[in-house]
């Protein structure tokens, strides 16, 4: 497959992700802002604000290239060459505490010197978590996994408790799911079974959150969950401006700050040391943000 052909079918995924969304929201539209990067490409932002579900999300599609930053070049310990970026990131937060925050990457990159990979993922961060809803969760990703290779589903789940841990908490950022970067042909695989792959974990996003979204939607909460929800929110806050290199990325390239930046929550909150009473809802949760739990 060509990176055009890649690109495509990422704008394609875009679509399909963000009509499921508005039908199940039943009120919020994506607005979309069409962006350029003044060194090569662009992108379209999608974000959904106010509808009955979503309180503020976003669905991005890009694909630039040009000259590869030298903190790139650095970072793979490589010679000037030119890359190629495209792929499609998506983060979803609800008005409901009980609906869980959710988050996929799907993308593609290329040198001009012949390197290329995939990466991705989808991980859940819930507010409070619902062991039943973990296990659905996980069960979809080890289904998709095993489709193709019985190892991906271990190794990316390890990967995704690994990437999504906040260190100086020392939690994770939510039940986790899958991560994988810089797969590449080898031995075992085409690029084309990659691509397959990644083409399979887009997918799942709509089935998969919808669900949730339409099975949580209606529970009830009281004033003091919604402040845990603003809590939580400010964790995923946290990691998302000191951890993650998806975001040290798109600023490194010069992306778009604020399609980079749309990962973040409408509203949160911090406060100082605060400690959830023993045996609450929240500390139960907090004791389920641990690296290495089998939800299957």
């Amino acid at each position: 497959m060509t990176k055009e052909e890649i690109q495509d079918w990422f704008k394609g995924l875009q679509d399909g992700i963000c009509s499921a969304l508005e039908k199940t929201d039943g009120k919020g539209k994506f607005h979309q802002d069409l962006w350029e990067r003044p060194e090569g490409g662009g992108g379209r932002t999608r974000v959904i604000r106010d509808g009955n579900i979503l309180e503020k999300g976003g669905v991005n599609f890009s694909a630039v290239h040009g000259p590869t930053p030298d903190k790139i070049l650095e970072a793979l310990k490589i010679d000037q060459a030119d890359f190629f970026a495209t792929g499609v990131s998506i983060v979803m937060h609800p008005h409901s505490p009980m609906v869980p925050i959710i988050h996929m990457n799907v993308r593609y990159f290329e040198m001009s010197n012949g390197i290329s990979w995939f990466g991705g993922g989808i991980d859940l961060t819930p507010h409070y978590v619902d062991e039943k809803d973990a296990k659905y969760f996980h069960n979809q990703m080890k289904s998709c996994c095993d489709k193709h290779d019985a190892s991906y589903y271990p190794e990316f789940k390890k990967w995704a408790d690994d990437y999504f841990f906040i260190k100086h908490r020392k939690e994770t950022r939510g039940v986790g799911g899958i991560f994988f970067d810089r797969l590449s042909a080898n031995d075992q695989f085409s690029k084309e079974d990659r691509w397959k792959f990644v083409q399979d974990v887009g997918s799942q996003f709509a089935p998969i959150y919808t669900h949730l979204m339409a099975k949580n939607k209606d529970l009830p909460f009281s004033e003091s969950e919604k402040q845990w929800q603003y809590l939580r929110r400010g964790r995923y806050a946290e990691f998302n401006l000191v951890w993650d290199k998806g975001t040290k990325f798109g600023l490194d390239t010069d992306g778009r700050t604020e399609s980079i930046l749309m990962s973040l929550p409408p509203q949160a909150n911090w406060e100082y040391n605060h400690t959830p009473a023993e045996g609450s809802k929240e500390q139960q949760t907090l004791d389920l943000l641990k690296k290495g739990i089998d939800w299957v």
